[in-house]
């Protein structure tokens, strides 16, 4: 058992069924470009991230970083995700919301964040019907901070909002390498990879977080308050 007063949960993959709506969109969106990538280098190069900065980093991964604009890519991405997102259904995984509930039954903290901008991840949340102050505690999106992950800068700013000063009592969660990279770069007491969502548990395993689980709802013997 981990002692831990805050847990840090990644949103999409993470917390959120969207079904690689995001991801879906954005590889459709660099392909539309005369590209032919398929959905699991998109995720491999661009899980996680602030999204204009993964499509530069997919833009850079094939070769293209220097001679393909990545800002008109991203402005026909967040037209085209609006689009998406209109008349998508978002739910949490299966478990998900009774393993906050414990969570918070217990004195822990919750917080979100996401490389989704605050428009987006707003959506979402109103589309499942979460409120602050009842599954979660605070959220944290790539409007918040200036440097993405794998910075740790939204997790300090979780931090702080909560009044959590000691990083080794915090959890990071995520379904993605950089989601575990960002934990480790804010000295997380614990990290942990989730099999629902962008990267397998063979990719998870690679970046050494604590442990890699196929459900949210195994934290419950891993942590206590």
């Amino acid at each position: 058992m981990h002692k831990i007063q805050l847990v840090v949960f990644d949103m999409a993959g993470t917390v959120v069924n969207e079904n690689n709506v995001v991801y879906k969109t954005l590889q459709k969106a660099i392909n539309q470009k005369g590209y032919e990538l398929n959905l699991d280098f998109v995720l491999e190069h661009g899980a996680g991230k602030e999204k204009h900065q993964a499509i530069k980093d997919i833009l850079k991964a094939i070769g293209k970083g220097e001679s393909e604009p990545s800002h008109p890519i991203f402005e026909n991405f967040k037209l085209m995700l609006d689009e998406a997102y209109a008349n998508l259904e978002v739910s949490s995984f299966e478990g998900v919301e009774k393993t906050l509930s414990r969570l918070k039954k217990q004195h822990i903290k919750i917080a979100l964040n996401t490389g989704y901008n605050k428009k987006i991840a707003s959506l979402l949340l109103k589309k499942m019907n979460w409120e602050e102050g009842k599954q979660y505690d605070a959220l944290i999106t790539a409007d918040d901070v200036v440097e993405g992950r794998p910075h740790p800068a939204m997790i300090f700013e979780a931090m702080k909002r909560l009044n959590v000063k000691d990083a080794s009592q915090v959890l990071k969660a995520g379904d993605s390498i950089i989601d575990i990279e960002e934990g480790k770069n804010a000295h997380c007491g614990v990290t942990i990879g989730v099999t629902t969502g962008a990267h397998t548990g063979q990719q998870l395993e690679s970046a050494n977080p604590t442990y890699v689980v196929r459900s949210l709802t195994e934290l419950e013997q891993l942590v206590s308050a």
